[in-house]
């Protein structure tokens, strides 16, 4: 694994000095914030790799620091919280967090989902940072995907979605992998939230969506982006635009 630069988001102190001290062993390049506002700033001029974000802290809640980074950063993020209940952890998901850790955890628990995130986050990156296909371009720096030049109004999640299809153009995702690139767990109950971003993606992406040519459906596999997508045989992805 190599070094990446990692925030750490925490307002218990001693929490954020343990975890500060197991990532720094583990080789990653660690800073510490222990509230909202502190987080947005240090994001904004650092960039880290990857935030370590609890949910309840003074300032800035961490859910209104995702909600606002994820306009304007990439960096993967593990959301840390005591809120176990199902339908807070598809909040911080929808909201765009990789992964969701609820306490108690052990740190060593936490340094493996965090060098899981990096992995995963560093696979789906496609060689460059702009795959273009047709009229469809997905902008994984600027965190923003475009069709004839218009932004589309994609969600984190549905843009995490497009972007893991974008890294391979043609290529066949089973929903399980499509589930894992933007959930970051593995849940056969909840592979048909796939079908529904899916569905959703179409709408905007698209000419009509009741006839994709886009993201297209592969009997018995998953969803694919087409490579050959808008008429345009041959189109180069990684092409900067």
């Amino acid at each position: 694994m190599s070094v990446a630069s990692i925030l750490v988001a925490e307002d218990d102190r001693k929490q954020a000095e343990l975890l500060r001290a197991y990532l720094a062993k583990d080789g990653h390049a660690v800073s510490v914030v222990h509230d909202g506002r502190a987080a947005l700033d240090a994001l904004r001029t650092s960039d880290p790799d990857l935030l370590v974000l609890d949910v309840m802290m003074p300032l800035l809640d961490g859910r209104d620091v995702l909600r606002v980074t994820r306009g304007e950063r990439r960096a993967a993020v593990i959301m840390v919280t005591a809120m176990a209940a199902e339908a807070d952890q598809l909040l911080g998901f929808d909201l765009g967090a990789d992964d969701y850790v609820t306490k108690p955890y052990s740190p060593r628990q936490l340094v493996a989902r965090v060098n899981a995130v990096l992995r995963r986050t560093a696979a789906a990156q496609p060689s460059s940072p702009v795959v273009v296909i047709g009229s469809l371009s997905v902008d994984s720096e600027r965190f923003e995907a475009r069709r004839d030049g218009q932004v589309l109004p994609l969600t984190p999640r549905e843009f995490r979605l497009l972007e893991t299809l974008a890294s391979q153009p043609g290529r066949a995702f089973s929903r399980g992998e499509l589930l894992e690139a933007i959930a970051g767990f593995d849940s056969f109950a909840l592979e048909r939230t796939v079908d529904m971003h899916i569905m959703n993606i179409r709408r905007k992406v698209e000419a009509d969506p009741a006839h994709p040519t886009c993201v297209v459906t592969v009997k018995g596999r998953g969803y694919k982006l087409d490579d050959t997508a808008d008429g345009a045989p041959g189109a180069v992805p990684g092409r900067p635009r």
